[in-house]
């Protein structure tokens, strides 16, 4: 949301996720989201996206962790990785990050489905370089095990000229989400034959695992010990509806 300030009035303009052909949902229309909140909530409840791009003529699909500043979605890898050249040097991307929350049991076979929320995000990455190169690694490093940057040793010239850190904007975007029950066939909900309903997940962690060549008696360090659960709050909440 952008506030503006005129001579006479306030105008608030609610901004919304880019209406391209790309980013425009063809099925179930009525389940996507336009809000960015709900783009940047998604991705900051999620660890793993896949990137997306066409190599030596054949497309490839990478599992790999990111981390989010804002609008700018940050991926990195070995400055060796053919893919993350070819994508450092303006070949078209497609991210998606998809989080589960729950399986949907219905009356019939066919009518089962996932409750889940989904973001597909195109367009061309930046490489980076310098100090923009170093935000993006803390970028990604606080996101995936928040914070670790300042507990551990900061990277070297070295470590940092071994990796590719990329910058794609957040601007086309979609998000699809599924809540709620099953969408049975009047004629299954009469019959009563089978269960029904949601069986919902929420991902936690399990006790911390000591490295072997830690000291003995090292305790763990709070940002470790009391991480919070990967989830969407809202969940919680009631806040998305179906």
């Amino acid at each position: 949301m952008v506030t503006l300030m005129a001579a006479s009035a306030v105008i608030v303009v609610t901004m919304k996720l880019s209406p391209t052909v790309r980013s425009t949902l063809r099925r179930h229309r009525e389940r996507a989201r336009h809000d960015p909140a709900e783009l940047y909530a998604l991705l900051d409840s999620a660890l793993i996206c896949h990137l997306g791009l066409m190599q030596d003529n054949a497309p490839v699909v990478l599992p790999t962790g990111y981390g989010r500043d804002g609008d700018t979605l940050y991926l990195h890898g070995s400055s060796g990785a053919a893919s993350l050249l070819a994508a450092s040097q303006g070949t078209p991307i497609c991210v998606t990050v998809t989080r589960l929350d729950g399986v949907v049991y219905a009356r019939s076979a066919f009518h089962h489905s996932l409750n889940y929320a989904s973001a597909v995000i195109h367009g061309v990455a930046r490489k980076l370089t310098g100090q923009e190169a170093r935000h993006g690694l803390r970028v990604l490093v606080e996101h995936l095990a928040p914070g670790s940057w300042a507990h551990s040793r900061q990277p070297t010239r070295k470590e940092l000229a071994a990796a590719t850190v990329l910058a794609l904007s957040l601007h086309e975007a979609s998000v699809k989400v599924r809540t709620g029950p099953p969408v049975d066939d009047e004629s299954d909900v009469a019959a009563g034959t089978a269960w029904a309903g949601v069986l919902p997940l929420v991902s936690s962690w399990r006790p911390p695992v000591p490295c072997p060549r830690l000291p003995p008696g090292t305790p763990i360090p709070p940002h470790i010990a009391h991480r919070p659960s990967l989830h969407d709050p809202r969940l919680e909440e009631g806040q998305l509806a179906p």
